[in-house]
């Protein structure tokens, strides 16, 4: 999990840990339910078909097969966003856990009616409408028709997903998920060893001075603000109109030139 520069570095507590493991939980659950269901689906159409034959519903079986692969589509892509946001809660995005509060909570409630149905005996109650079969005589040749321990796994898969999809959304409520998931504030973070420091912003109004050679081919430094610049060789530098001085002379003096040797 990577922070932030200049943050310190979060902890994930076990809370989120423990609910991104029961979200994958429930996302397996969702699979081999929708592994369970395909297995039946046939069976299922057949059962409808022979029970709709000759009314004005005959074609109710297959509007009911195609309900299913629908509806296992979505279940499938319900348990693949189950883990990628398990996947993001590890890492601390708090978007990823409102998410999972709006898709849980439409999951719980799914989940928590088609097992009340399940227990309550499915197509029950009701009376014959017209030509076609009643439920309750639908149910009966489902029961008849479907293995036996398909009712009572599908009860099962169902009431674990159901609580383990519920015990997870209550841990990312609980306190040390809110500071997991807060937005980690800024930290002072000291200077790196052998960096260089920003230099000392200078006066405003000082002129600047160019830098000068030193004496014995030192490298130049610029003079300090406020220091003249140094004066020519052999004395104070010549006025205006008057000629620069000879080796040794003064200012403006004639100098004989000297004779040859010998003579």
């Amino acid at each position: 999990m990577a922070d932030a520069p200049g943050t310190a570095p979060r902890v994930r507590p076990s809370v989120v840990t423990l609910s991104s493991w029961l979200l994958i939980l429930v996302a397996v659950i969702q699979v081999v339910n929708l592994i369970v269901a395909l297995s039946v689906v046939g069976t299922v159409r057949d059962v409808l078909t022979d029970a709709y034959a000759g009314t004005s519903a005959e074609g109710a079986a297959d509007i009911a097969y195609v309900f299913s692969i629908a509806t296992a589509i979505l279940s499938l892509l319900f348990a693949a966003g189950l883990v990628v946001l398990a996947l993001l809660n590890n890492r601390g995005k708090n978007a990823s856990r409102i998410t999972t509060w709006v898709l849980g909570g439409i999951l719980f409630c799914c989940t928590g009616g088609g097992l009340l149905t399940g227990l309550t005996g499915g197509m029950t109650g009701g009376g014959t409408t017209g030509d076609m079969p009643s439920p309750d005589e639908i149910q009966r040749r489902l029961d008849d028709a479907l293995p036996s321990w398909y009712t009572p796994v599908n009860l099962l898969l169902g009431l674990v997903a159901l609580l383990a999809l519920l015990a997870a959304l209550i841990l990312l409520a609980l306190p040390k998920a809110n500071e997991f998931f807060r937005k980690p504030k800024a930290g002072w973070e000291p200077p790196v060893p052998g960096g260089a420091y920003p230099a000392a912003p200078g006066h405003p109004g000082e002129p600047s001075y160019p830098s000068y050679p030193g004496p014995t081919g030192d490298p130049a430094y610029p003079p300090a603000p406020g220091t003249p610049p140094p004066s020519t060789p052999g004395g104070q530098p010549p006025s205006a109109g008057q000629p620069p001085a000879g080796p040794g002379g003064q200012p403006g003096e004639r100098r004989d030139p000297e004779p040859p040797p010998g003579s």
